[in-house]
């Protein structure tokens, strides 16, 4: 069969990539064209259009940059129809993903999603296109399938694709990371995972550094992430002990101690490392104003929204300051502390359902072609 998917960030690109090593696996006759990044590419899908080109933060960004998207909106349903896939399979990135998928239907394509939308978090009417779009929706988050029960859709729970994502990863052991990186193998990390777009990176690292000159026993890394060029991040690195990994979270997330970490995927990932962490997030201003009025949810790291409760800090913009995140970085580097935070992340792995998402998501696909 062809298989045509749309991802439009770094951890669609992942997730993505395991996808299609699956669907290769279960049809061994499979096509795959697809929007997404180097490991899509490198995984056996022919690269239509690279996230790297689509990756827009917040609301007054995405304004600024409506030609683009519309650009590749028209871009990606030419690029459908000459394909003509079997099936398309749409990856997160809600705000492309739905557009497209709408006019996919139209045209009688089948459509699958896999990753909802977070539709629980704000713009809940958006089920109704989803229902009217979408023939299958394959959620990865336990509380999912009964969010869309409610709304009389049957979706399927296949688990988290980050179980598998870093059980498959081959990490280096901790000598060789210490020493490849130039780091002091007598002094613990502090990893700095602010984000994968430079809006958001600009906006959390300065903070994130602030807090060194409190921390003298330690080293503190800063994660590069695959879509930025390490140039970019030079002037972030003129502090002494501070250091820099370049598309290597999950070997950093393996030999620290604790980390600092940008809401969004990196704190369910530095959960399942168990890494005590702190949550940060701060956005524009007139973003952060339109976002705090649709957002409906308690909370905004995956972690506390899969436990229901407070697990790890979360410092929301005005509250995310250096004297706030040197508090809240010193109580999770306490034993005391440490303790419960690692007890709670063996409950989280619980509730993440297993491994095999990838799997059975692609198993899915091709039973219901």
């Amino acid at each position: 069969m062809k298989y045509y998917i749309i991802a439009g960030e770094a951890s669609g690109d992942l997730h993505g990539s395991n996808l299609i090593k699956a669907l290769l696996r279960e049809d061994a006759q499979a096509e795959v064209r697809c929007w997404g990044g180097d490991l899509m590419q490198d995984a056996g899908g022919d690269l239509a259009k690279h996230y790297k080109s689509m990756a827009f933060m917040g609301f007054l960004e995405v304004i600024k940059n409506i030609p683009t998207i519309f650009k590749n909106i028209r871009f990606c349903k030419d690029d459908i129809a000459q394909f003509h896939p079997d099936v398309v399979i749409f990856i997160d990135f809600s705000g492309f993903n739905l557009r497209i998928a709408e006019w996919a239907k139209s045209k009688g394509y089948r459509t699958n999603y896999y990753i909802s939308p977070q539709i629980w978090a704000s713009r809940e009417g958006r089920i109704n296109k989803i229902k009217r779009d979408i023939d299958k929706m394959f959620v990865i988050l336990p509380f999912e399938k009964e969010f869309y029960a409610k709304h009389s859709y049957d979706v399927e729970f296949v688990g988290h694709p980050l179980l598998d994502a870093i059980s498959q990863s081959d990490l280096p052991d901790t000598h060789k990371f210490y020493s490849d990186n130039g780091l002091d193998l007598e002094k613990p990390i502090i990893a700095l995972l602010p984000g994968s777009r430079k809006q958001e990176v600009q906006k959390m690292l300065n903070t994130m550094l602030s807090v060194i000159d409190s921390f003298g026993q330690y080293q503190f890394v800063i994660a590069g992430a695959p879509s930025l060029d390490a140039d970019f991040y030079k002037s972030f690195l003129k502090k002494d002990r501070v250091h820099f990994v370049s598309n290597k979270t999950y070997a950093l997330l393996k030999h620290s101690y604790a980390a600092l970490v940008t809401s969004g995927t990196a704190t369910l990932e530095t959960a399942l490392f168990k890494v005590p962490q702190v949550v940060c997030y701060k956005g524009n201003w007139v973003s952060y104003q339109i976002a705090k009025r649709i957002i409906t949810l308690k909370y905004i790291s995956l972690v506390n929204l899969i436990m229901d409760r407070e697990v790890v800090k979360e410092l929301i913009q005005g509250e995310l300051n250096t004297e706030n995140l040197r508090t809240e970085l010193q109580k999770i580097l306490e034993n005391g502390h440490r303790k419960q935070l690692l007890k709670d992340y063996d409950q989280l792995i619980k509730k993440l359902g297993g491994p095999g998402a990838s799997k059975k998501t692609a198993q899915l696909i091709v039973e219901n072609a």
